[in-house]
């Protein structure tokens, strides 16, 4: 499994931020062709205080391959258009590979 880590730092005006991203661009998001699991968490702080960043979000595909058709698809570059749109200044994005061989389970 593959995942498409999105990291945002914090928006000169979260609230305005929020309504766009979970009202607007979550719902294209949705939509691309080959997610399977879509996770979106707020950075509540760090180890050292304040978190760098405001929200982190992560896209599953099955692997490589659908990760590139779906961002490829007609849904996928709506998605990307969107979300340059409203936030091409404070969003990062990579790749990480799931290696299910090394998920830990805690008690």
């Amino acid at each position: 499994m593959i995942k498409l880590i999105a990291l945002y730092k914090k928006p000169a005006n979260p609230q305005e931020f929020d309504k766009r991203y979970f009202e607007g661009h979550l719902p294209i998001a949705s939509k691309i062709p080959g997610l399977k699991r879509m996770e979106v968490a707020k950075m509540t702080g760090s180890p050292q205080g304040e978190a760098e960043y405001y929200l982190i979000a992560e896209l599953y595909f099955d692997n490589m391959d659908a990760l590139k058709a779906g961002m490829s698809s007609p849904e996928g570059k709506e998605a990307g258009k969107d979300v340059m749109s409203f936030a091409k200044d404070i969003v990062t994005m990579m790749f990480a590979e799931v290696d299910s061989k090394i998920l830990v389970k805690a008690n």
